[in-house]
């Protein structure tokens, strides 16, 4: 199974390639235009399930699948996070919820960003403890950026993640320290001299076992696109899903 998130600065419809040729089975794409708009150019694979949030018809969070896996989001959503959306994925090896994120909800006077993760790990909870699980997207958020005084910074998120058994697999695959990334996944305005790590992936304990490979775009082709880079997380599969995929594609 391979998940990628890249947040595509918009017009995907144009940029959907470029992630293709990774052969992704789900990817998470915040700054995404709604389905009506995705107008792919004729040869470009087509997704087989997506989903798709936001208010502004340019610039939504998609989730979309390239394979047998199929997306249902779960009956306790909470509308008041906008861009973090609990959905169950089936189809696969296993059943697991997958919190697709963009932290971005400038309407909430708490704080937009890593606060909207921050919130949404507590009232999800029961879909966190002990379940399998993946959070991945755009956190817009970094420890480097931690305010003290509040509850909601982003090495709290981690740690209660972590404590939920639930980790970042850039960080262990990489062997990083949060804060101290060596590969950024943000460019602010494409500037080379302006890297920050700010897309995760965060997997179960049980998810975590099955960990492949972790990348992390390249600069110099990837900001031609986008102020982004996807992050591209592979798991191990059996070997009869392998030829099913293959066939599936």
């Amino acid at each position: 199974m391979k998940i990628i998130t890249w947040n595509c600065n918009m017009a995907y419809r144009k940029k959907a390639s470029f992630i293709l040729a990774h052969k992704p089975d789900i990817v998470i794409v915040p700054e995404c235009e709604h389905p009506d708009k995705l107008l792919f150019p004729v040869g470009t694979k087509k997704p087989k399930d997506i989903l798709w949030f936001g208010k502004n018809q340019h610039k939504g969070l998609a989730i979309f699948s390239y394979s047998k896996y199929r997306f249902t989001v779960l009956d306790n959503h909470n509308q008041d996070l906008q861009m973090i959306i609990p959905i169950l994925v089936t189809g696969g090896e296993f059943n697991f919820n997958l919190f697709a994120i963009w932290a971005n909800n400038p309407t909430d006077p708490d704080g937009q960003y890593v606060e909207q993760v921050w919130k949404a790990i507590h009232h999800y909870d029961n879909l966190l403890a002990g379940t399998s699980c993946i959070l991945a997207g755009d956190f817009n958020s970094n420890t480097i950026w931690d305010r003290k005084y509040r509850a909601g910074n982003h090495s709290n998120v981690v740690k209660v993640l972590e404590e939920k058994g639930i980790f970042s697999t850039y960080h262990l695959h990489h062997k990083q320290k949060q804060g101290e990334e060596k590969h950024p996944t943000l460019y602010l305005y494409r500037h080379e001299d302006k890297p920050y790590h700010i897309d995760y992936c965060f997997v179960s304990i049980d998810i975590l076992k099955k960990l492949k490979s972790v990348e992390v775009g390249a600069y110099d082709y990837w900001t031609k696109h986008s102020d982004h880079v996807p992050v591209i997380v592979t798991f191990k599969t059996s070997r009869k899903k392998m030829i099913d995929n293959k066939a599936d594609r």
